[in-house]
């Protein structure tokens, strides 16, 4: 099986995550259906079939996030030596040759990513314009408005 890229803080996120499923959340869980159990009735208990409906929402996460996890490879920006190319982990500062703005992006895993954060995926179009680029180099990304350009300021590993 191919081995999916992470950084380090994405790996870190979904450690939290899965410590949080299996201390916080299955625990609740098993609570919420003991109790419901108490009641009586499981033909007609709304309590126990929600609880055993999250319950398998948690199971299913769980295990979603530990084979995530166990086929992760996990990329530490700060310890790349790329000479300056854009690569995954790497922090892009963009201008747009259109209109002047300037964008910060890192590029990251597709579960990392969060454009709000400035994250972006590396199966993403832009990303997959950046990659291999320099700085000073132009990028052109094929978006569904059309085609727009970019011109990559700065390449940082952090």
């Amino acid at each position: 099986m191919n081995k999916t890229p992470l950084t380090v803080s994405g790996a870190e996120r979904l450690r939290a995550e899965l410590h949080k499923l299996k201390t916080v959340e299955r625990p609740a869980v098993i609570n919420a259906i003991a109790e419901a159990r108490a009641h009586g009735d499981l033909s007609e208990n709304a309590e126990y079939d929600a609880a055993k409906e999250r319950q398998g929402f948690v199971e299913g996460r769980i295990r979603e996030i530990e084979g995530k996890l166990a086929n992760a490879q996990i990329i530490d920006p700060r310890l790349l030596d790329a000479d300056g190319r854009c690569v995954f982990g790497a922090t892009v500062e963009l201008e747009d040759m259109e209109s002047g703005d300037c964008v910060v992006y890192q590029i990251v895993g597709d579960d990392e990513a969060d454009v709000k954060e400035g994250k972006i995926s590396i199966s993403s179009p832009i990303a997959r314009a950046l990659i291999g680029k320099y700085a000073g180099d132009v990028a052109e990304v094929k978006a569904p408005g059309g085609v727009r350009e970019y011109e990559i300021v700065e390449v940082r590993y952090v």
